[in-house]
């Protein structure tokens, strides 16, 4: 990997792993989840808008008998994983949150195996299981001493499969539209039920803190708007599967950065769980593959939390 690739790629996770700190700086300023998500996605929608609308740049309208699909996969792998991601944060820390979220190749690969019918090797159902067992480790370690397992560890899980599905799902529509221009659709359309979030919002924004409000325009403008140019910038600069395999470090990001923003780290046996769900990942995308091709998450239009 060439020096650009690795230091657009290395810059890019980083930023994509501190919107998790970012969205608990934003909850604990005074946001609440509902508001947090609409403010953050009206922005990155104005900003898709802006580049579309761009002089000399050429932006196509989507099929019409894309619309439906491309409109389902945003409500799924938008809506519904920032809903995830951003309530089951108010009870689960970023660096612990991160960590599921990485763990989204595992979904990918179960819906590649019952869904899409393919087959996957040996090494993948090994990477399968070592996957489970982190994230089974990680929810033991939220649960606390009464064991009862949190919500938002729920929640979190659903915005990884969601993400799963939209990864999962989207390939045939990247044969016919650009990245940027599917991320813009599923950002549009994606945007839409955060409307539901809309009253109380002019005041959620004066009563928030000022570091809740940056926080906000932070994770608009960076992880959901810069973070894919800068992406897309790493993978045609370099390998893109060398590129993608600096995604395995992204929760390390998030949790250096919440330690140092938020003075906040997750407990050791959730770090545990994570790294061996992170090894499952790596197992199943390494050499799961080398047997039988999975899909992939595909960075290039990943808009993460």
């Amino acid at each position: 990997m060439n020096s650009k690739a690795l230091f657009l790629g290395i810059f890019t996770v980083g930023i994509w792993g501190s919107a998790f700190p970012a969205i608990r700086a934003g909850l604990q300023g005074g946001y609440s989840p509902g508001h947090l998500i609409l403010i953050r996605y009206l922005i990155a929608s104005a900003i898709f808008a802006a580049y579309a609308l761009w002089p000399g740049v050429k932006f196509r309208l989507p099929k019409k008998g894309d619309l439906l699909k491309i409109a389902v996969l945003g409500w799924i792998g938008i809506s519904v994983y920032h809903i995830g991601v951003t309530f089951g944060q108010q009870t689960v820390a970023a660096g612990t949150a991160a960590m599921i979220i990485a763990s989204t190749p595992i979904f990918s690969a179960l819906i590649a195996l019952f869904i899409l019918k393919e087959r996957i090797g040996l090494f993948g159902w090994i990477g399968l299981a070592i996957g489970f067992i982190g994230i089974g480790i990680i929810t033991l370690g939220t649960a606390g001493p009464s064991f009862q397992i949190s919500k938002g560890i729920f929640l979190l899980l659903m915005s990884s499969l969601a993400t799963a599905t939209l990864f999962a799902f989207q390939k045939p529509l990247l044969t016919q539209y650009s990245s940027i221009e599917l991320t813009a659709y599923f950002t549009w359309f994606g945007t839409m039920p955060f409307f539901i979030f809309s009253p109380g919002l002019f005041s959620g924004i004066q009563h928030a803190t000022m570091e809740a409000n940056i926080s906000a325009l932070y994770i608009a403008i960076f992880p959901t708007a810069i973070g894919y140019v800068t992406w897309a910038l790493a993978l045609n600069a370099g390998k893109a599967s060398s590129v993608t395999s600096i995604l395995y470090i992204e929760p390390v990001f998030a949790i250096i950065i919440a330690w140092i923003w938020l003075s906040e780290l997750p407990k050791i046996i959730s770090i545990i769980g994570g790294t061996i769900a992170i090894c499952g990942v790596i197992v199943v995308n390494l050499l799961g593959l080398k047997e039988h091709p999975v899909p992939e998450k595909n960075p290039s239009v990943e808009i993460t939390s």
